[in-house]
């Protein structure tokens, strides 16, 4: 299965940036991570990190034809960020949202998604986790 991965703004910052919420992993980390399961699974994956929404949307719509399914923690454009929202809905892939945190456990702003409903599912608060699921999800059900 051919699956990207993107990783929204700030996410570059894991391991240094708030680890009581993020926890200790890097960004590298969790991309090793990502790629070894994927190697475990037999997916071929694409993994793209951008501080930049625009940056987002094109690496989304230039593999939207290359992509089976579509992991996306989208960090704090989850909000507030319709482009991404039309962006999802404009490809053909299933997207599943991921979060390291729960982000209905924490400020009241974070517990909005504006992505979620359309993406086939949202996988929250488990880490490194959230990530491996979303992948397992898209095998499961495409």
């Amino acid at each position: 299965m051919r699956l990207l991965i993107l990783h929204g703004p700030n996410l570059n910052l894991l391991g240094e940036r708030e680890p009581e919420v993020y926890g200790s992993q890097t960004l590298e980390d969790i991309n090793n991570e990502i790629k070894n399961y994927a190697v475990a699974k037999d997916h071929d994956v694409r993994i793209y990190q951008s501080n930049h929404e625009g940056e987002l949307v094109d690496y989304l719509q230039k593999n939207r034809f290359w992509a089976e399914g579509v992991v996306f923690n989208p960090g704090a454009l989850t909000h507030y960020s319709y482009v991404l929202r039309d962006a999802i809905a404009s490809i053909t892939p299933p997207c599943v949202e991921v979060h390291l945190s729960d982000i209905s456990e924490r400020e009241d702003f974070r517990r909005i998604s504006v992505i979620k409903g359309v993406c086939a599912t949202q996988i929250k608060g488990k880490g490194l986790q959230s990530y491996l699921e979303a992948m397992d999800y898209l095998q499961e059900n495409l």
